[in-house]
């Protein structure tokens, strides 16, 4: 055990991890672990990527290795995943994996279940941005569905309008009334008017043959015979 256990899981990583792995000490060593998790829209940012360092005290595998998480150097920083702020909380969900695993080499399955909780800690803010969107749209749209909303109809309700309407046509029924009485009124005025007796016309000097009867009302008034001297 010890040493020679870790000498055995270190050959065993670098199969696993050829690109990956890094040797920083003969103890001590350093995984590249890529993130993959759903892109979010309107999000525009790479895959991160988090380093696992491990190193070995000398009863390793029967105690516990020594671990620290990092990001690469002069990586940007995601929107879903701060490494410096995240480091414990990500440290602290690997304690399970280590307890159970204790007297086994256990990094392979650490680098598995940093990877997994990490992702999932993505994809958990992911969704929280999402529900927020969410809510907030749905509020809008009730907000914007209230515009078209009547009053909900119940027997009251219903009375009322229908007061409401019978009162309406009342009003416009008189309305029309009133302005057919105005314009029968004004036809009215016109024609008699028009409608003159011959002596209107006569006093009026629209008359002409034909425009009155000699005898009758509209006969023209009499006149004196006009005397002529020399």
């Amino acid at each position: 055990m010890g040493r020679e256990d870790q000498t055995e899981e270190r050959e065993v990583l670098d199969s696993i991890f050829p690109e990956e792995i890094t040797d920083i000490s003969d103890t001590s060593y350093r995984v590249s672990i890529a993130l993959d998790v759903p892109e979010v829209e309107g999000e525009d940012a790479e895959q991160p990527t988090i380093l696992l360092e491990v190193s070995y005290p000398e009863e390793y595998p029967d105690v516990a290795p020594e671990l620290s998480i990092s990001s690469p150097p002069n990586a940007p920083r995601h929107p879903r995943l701060d490494v410096q702020e995240d480091r414990e909380r990500l440290l602290e969900t690997l304690q399970p994996t280590i307890e159970e695993n204790m007297g086994m080499a256990m990094v392979f399955t650490l680098v598995s279940a940093l990877k997994e909780n990490a992702e999932e800690l993505m994809i958990e803010r992911a969704n929280a941005v999402q529900a927020e969107k969410d809510r907030a749209a749905a509020k809008a749209e009730e907000e914007e569905n209230k515009k078209f909303q009547g009053t909900p109809v119940n027997r009251e309700t219903f009375l009322e309008w229908h007061t409401k309407f019978q009162k309406e046509i009342q009003e416009e029924e008189q309305r029309q009334k009133e302005e057919k009485e105005a314009e029968d009124k004004k036809k009215k005025s016109t024609k008699e008017e028009k409608k003159l007796t011959g002596r209107q016309l006569w006093e009026r000097g629209l008359a002409g043959k034909g425009d009155y009867d000699e005898d009758g009302e509209d006969a023209l008034p009499a006149v004196d015979k006009l005397k002529v001297t020399a």
